[in-house]
């Protein structure tokens, strides 16, 4: 490929992806952001105080086995 031939295949591609930004900014972006899909704002996650408290015991329990195993191994 020569070089005229690459500039003329990247000004065909920037001629591409100008027409696609410009279909996306005109009249898709607004059913993606209404959706929440690409604005990045996700609704904050409601736990009950059973749920917490049963993911807190359960950490716990990881913690303690953790902790175990690692004392164990310390004392050999």
């Amino acid at each position: 490929m020569t070089r005229d031939e690459i500039v003329a295949a990247i000004d065909e591609e920037i001629g591409r992806l100008e027409k696609v930004r410009a279909l996306l900014q005109d009249s898709g972006s607004t059913k993606f952001l209404a959706s929440g899909s690409l604005s990045g704002v996700r609704k904050k996650r409601q736990l009950s105080p059973e749920a917490r408290k049963r993911i807190a015991d359960a950490q716990k329990r990881r913690w303690a086995k953790q902790k175990k195993q690692t004392s164990a191994t310390a004392t050999k």
